[in-house]
């Protein structure tokens, strides 16, 4: 059976559950696909039983927990943070006091007693890992190279925020770090709650708004928030911050500097939101490429692995690339805390002895990140004919071109195949998907699909061969986490008014692929295979065969606010709840004009077993 490691991350966002076989990851998944509840913190049982049934094994047969942080060490600089900014911390600290007290400081033993009460087997020994240290080796050991730089880069774990390692062979070894309050993820999310979106995940939203801006308050935030050295340090002037405080990002010190208050969630945009999100995307760009060329200089490597939150700003990503500070760069698809899960095991699988057996097959040990659950087609038409609903049943070759010549008509598909994707992207398993040559596609989108905010950006997944043609991209972008532009020869000579501000912009067409096609003519690049996803690899095929366009608009497959769909009850649900037009459930096509109206009861949900 090969030794067996479980990893964990709890309590905090994003809760996860990873099962690690000799070193490779057979089974990853958050909880937030089982329990409905978007960036789920509860432990993760759902998750834990899912990767146990997928393995076919108990906890019996597990050798050892890998818990992601340590949290002695976070209840430390907890007591010290608020005593640092005491007495203005006093109510915030008497709120979680308690939480900690009661069971926070043993968080390992409240694991070792839910893992007991799944009722799967006797709990291993459940090993402690460093927050960071888990962020590295999920950055590293999966990785296609032999040794590499690592930087991890997030809001704070137990103390660092920031750290540089090297990676050799199954080893990571740390060299630097930077420790909190002092953090770049902190300094992004001050302004993601300045603008008026919710912390740990509106930072996608100030991304997606960075180009509509100017940054003409970088500057002032140079001068003001955070000092950078050359080689990348920093330190933030506390001074303008409240989070040490515990109650909220920022204060009076912003509204000062930024002219105002913060904008209220879900008010009208301005012009200064624009401004401030172009403006913290800028040096944040310019303290990340400052960190990486100092993890060249330190190492010496020619590869660079990312992970942490920070990592899963793709713009800045693509900035290290179109540096070409590094030959290559290879970024943790579940770069965030849920990655940390699968970290913590691969750590303590290298420590049993595993190997790092992917190097020698080429490519990554992620499996494409297709690690959730997957139902077969059998489970599929029992769910169907139980809930009788009209469908057509097609083979593979017959439901990719069906589905191509629709989209081609200007149709929106829901995409539900295979396993389901481990972290926050959908890669094509899980995903929404339409023409990106329709002018109109990313509105529709937004507005009538997502039901989200009309500015944000769609990803294409374009076929890996035909990369080039579409966007200056010189690298696989297998997880759609590298921001690009568009190739010239794509591009349309479009005249913007020097009177088109803010979304106003929206309405220029900038390429022959408008619907993928940010204001600053980028794009967040999804490159797909035949080898890693031959299902989606067939449908760009056929799409490129019936439109001579190898490019889909992907987006995840869910609605705002709540999780990307992991059943086919939850994908039917969001089939209907929205104007998608046909669904691709394996090989079987639904027609929304064909189905009855729908009612949403809680009786109707069909559970399918996960054997």
């Amino acid at each position: 059976m090969g030794k067996l490691v479980l990893g964990l991350s709890a309590y905090y966002h994003d809760s996860a559950a990873v099962l690690v076989r000799d070193g490779k990851p057979i089974a990853a998944a958050q909880e937030e696909r089982f329990t409905r509840k978007r960036h789920d913190p509860a432990f993760p049982a759902e998750a834990v039983k899912y990767c146990l049934a997928e393995g076919g094994v108990g906890l019996d047969d597990v050798d050892a927990v890998a818990y992601y942080e340590d949290p002695k060490l976070k209840f430390g600089r907890v007591l010290t943070s608020f005593a640092a900014s005491s007495p203005f911390s006093l109510e915030a600290f008497t709120r979680v006091l308690p939480e900690w007290t009661s069971w926070k400081r043993d968080t390992v033993g409240r694991v070792r007693r839910s893992l007991a009460d799944l009722g799967l087997g006797a709990v291993p020994e459940i090993n402690v890992r460093r927050h960071h240290e888990s962020h590295a080796a999920s950055a590293f050991l999966p990785s296609p190279y032999e040794s590499a730089a690592v930087l991890c880069i997030d809001g704070v774990g137990e103390w660092a925020t920031t750290t540089l390692w090297h990676g050799q062979g199954s080893r990571i070894r740390h060299l630097a770090e930077i420790r909190y309050p002092h953090s770049l993820g902190m300094l992004y999310s001050a302004f993601t709650y300045f603008c008026g979106f919710k912390v740990d995940s509106g930072e996608y939203k100030l991304m997606g708004l960075a180009p509509y801006g100017v940054p003409r308050y970088a500057d002032v935030i140079r001068q003001h928030l955070i000092d950078v050295k050359d080689d990348g340090s920093f330190r933030l002037n506390m001074s303008n911050f409240e989070f040490l405080r515990g109650q909220v990002m920022t204060g009076r010190g912003f509204e000062q500097l930024f002219g105002g208050p913060r904008r209220e969630p879900e008010s009208p945009l301005t012009e200064r939101e624009f401004d401030l999100a172009a403006s913290v995307q800028l040096v944040t760009e310019e303290v990340v490429l400052k960190l990486a060329r100092t993890a060249r200089e330190m190492t010496g490597e020619a590869n660079l692995c990312l992970a942490g939150g920070v990592a899963l700003n793709c713009v800045a990503n693509g900035k290290v690339i179109q540096e070409k500070i590094f030959d290559s760069v290879w970024v943790q698809p579940a770069a965030g805390d849920a990655g940390g899960a699968l970290g913590a095991a691969l750590m303590v699988a290298t420590e049993l002895g595993a190997p790092r057996a992917h190097l020698a097959e080429g490519g990554d040990g992620m499996s494409s990140s297709l690690l959730g659950p997957g139902f077969s087609d059998e489970e599929i038409a029992r769910f169907l004919d139980d809930l009788g609903v009209p469908y057509t049943r097609l083979d593979e070759e017959s439901i990719a071109k069906h589905v191509a010549e629709e989209l081609a008509t200007g149709k929106i598909v829901g995409w539900f195949q295979g396993r389901m994707e481990f972290g926050p992207r959908a890669l094509g398993a899980r995903s929404i998907i339409g023409d990106p040559r329709d002018v109109d596609m990313q509105s529709t989108m937004n507005l009538k699909i997502k039901f989200r905010e009309s500015f944000r950006p769609f990803a294409p997944s374009v076929l890996a061969e035909e990369v080039e043609e579409y966007f200056d991209l010189h690298q696989e972008s297998p997880y759609m986490l590298v921001v690009a532009p568009v190739a010239k020869q794509r591009r349309l000579d479009a005249e913007e008014s020097a009177q088109a501000t803010g979304l106003d912009r929206l309405k220029v067409h900038r390429s022959t692929i408008p619907a993928v096609t940010h204001v600053d003519h980028s794009a967040r690049v999804q490159t797909v295979t035949a080898s890693s996803n031959p299902t989606y690899h067939r449908l760009l095929t056929a799409f490129k065969q019936v439109t001579g366009c190898p490019v889909l608009v992907n987006t995840s497959f869910n609605v705002r606010g709540e999780p990307i769909v992991a059943t086919p009850y939850d994908a039917y649900q969001c089939f209907m709840r929205t104007n998608i037009d046909l669904l691709a459930l394996g090989n079987f096509l639904l027609n929304k004009a064909d189905q009855p109206a729908w009612r949403e009861q809680g009786d109707w949900r069909k559970e399918i077993a996960l054997d």
